[in-house]
């Protein structure tokens, strides 16, 4: 079974710009992904505020006893999740990698519109690379 079950990207006004599943047991429609990015997008922002620690990021991980949510915000406010297993390692890592990807293929394409959905092909390989080799040094453990 795959470790990553699947990856969002949330602009910063909470609108999603990127979803892919990798092949969870309970597939999403399109509706369920945007209402799970607006709520994530919320929570993130309400603990922010709640933290009794000043400068506090938001929710970097929810663990619940299905799977795991690792999140990576960018300091213009774009939120990168995945779902994947419990206990699954490096995630934050991957989350890093994934967000280069992000600034080298989508935001330095002259044809991308900032906050807009993410539609660009060499994005989309170079990401499918990173997971696959993400799953093949998991099953190496």
């Amino acid at each position: 079974m795959a470790a990553i079950y699947s990856l969002y990207i949330i602009n910063k006004s909470g609108g999603l710009i990127f979803y892919k599943d990798y092949g969870s047991a309970g597939r999403m429609d399109t509706n369920d992904s945007l209402r799970l990015a607006s709520l994530w997008h919320s929570m993130h922002a309400i603990s922010q505020q709640l933290s009794p620690v000043n400068g506090c990021a938001g929710i970097e991980l929810l663990q619940a006893d299905n799977f795991d949510l690792h999140c990576f915000q960018s300091l213009t406010g774009t939120k990168f999740f995945v779902v994947c297993e419990p206990g699954s390692p490096h995630m934050e890592s991957l989350l890093k990698y994934i967000y280069e990807l992000y600034t080298d293929y989508v935001l330095k394409n002259p044809f991308y519109e900032m906050e807009m959905p993410i539609r660009c092909e060499l994005f989309d390989i170079n990401l499918s690379q990173a997971v696959q080799k993400d799953r093949v040094a998991l099953l190496g453990r």
